[in-house]
């Protein structure tokens, strides 16, 4: 079996589904920790593993940019391949000042001025929650995880915009609401998790300042991002 996006067969697609917006991130993700993992499928170069860490079954794919590209991807994971969890792992910009680059971000729930929710039964509402039991779970990996860094869990902007000629997000607005940091993709995440009764959750590195107009290189994102890794993987171990 396979979908229009996803070419791997049902059983090669774990219960369990990792995704970076970077199809090379995945790629680089399975080559550090996942060493016994095998391309699954690579339909438009969105390159998906599939392998073992501790002894389970995990996938390793990419999803693209933007609420439209994610969504393609989770409902074809959840709806064809019964996958129960996916967590996003990517990049994000912050709003806070009080937050740095490289802190680590729960992501506990995800606001979208877009109307992406309509088409799942969520017309008019703009924040929706990742699922509870992977929140605490994270929570608790991260207590236990050693690093310099802040790991904080919060409520993240999913921007329809990467570009615009408007400036129509003002950082200290955002902040008020209690939206620390922006990125593009949880909301529909998690919209499509809700509707079909899966579970889902985001978790994110700073890897930009909006506030603060700091910014990191594509090579230090490539590895800047260990300590959400291991983070991730304490979750896989838990779950």
């Amino acid at each position: 079996m396979s979908t229009p996006h996803i070419a791997a067969n049902k059983d090669e697609i774990a219960k369990i589904v990792l995704m970076p917006g970077d199809p090379l991130r995945a790629k680089i993700f399975v080559e550090n920790y996942i060493p016994d993992a095998k391309l699954i499928t690579d339909i438009r170069g969105m390159l998906g593993y599939t392998g073992t860490y501790k002894d389970k079954k995990i996938t390793v794919m990419g999803h693209g940019m933007g609420l439209d590209s994610i969504g393609i991807y989770a409902f074809e994971l959840y709806s064809e391949y019964d996958v129960e969890t996916i967590i996003r792992f990517g990049s994000c910009g912050s709003y806070n000042l009080d937050i740095n680059i490289w802190d680590i971000i729960i992501a506990e729930k995800s606001y979208s001025k877009s109307n992406y929710g309509e088409g799942f039964g969520f017309s008019g509402v703009d924040t929706l929650e990742a699922d509870p039991g992977l929140v605490k779970i994270a929570q608790d990996v991260s207590k236990k995880h050693k690093t310099n860094k802040k790991i904080l869990t919060t409520t993240v902007n999913s921007s329809m915009w990467f570009y615009k000629t408007h400036n129509i997000d003002v950082p200290k607005d955002f902040v008020k609401k209690g939206i620390d940091v922006v990125e593009m993709e949880g909301y529909a995440l998690y919209a499509i998790a809700k509707s079909l009764g899966k579970k889902a959750i985001v978790l994110l590195t700073v890897s930009d300042h909006v506030a603060k107009h700091e910014y990191t290189t594509s090579n230090e994102r490539k590895t800047g991002f260990t300590d959400m890794f291991e983070i991730m993987l304490g979750m896989v171990e838990k779950l």
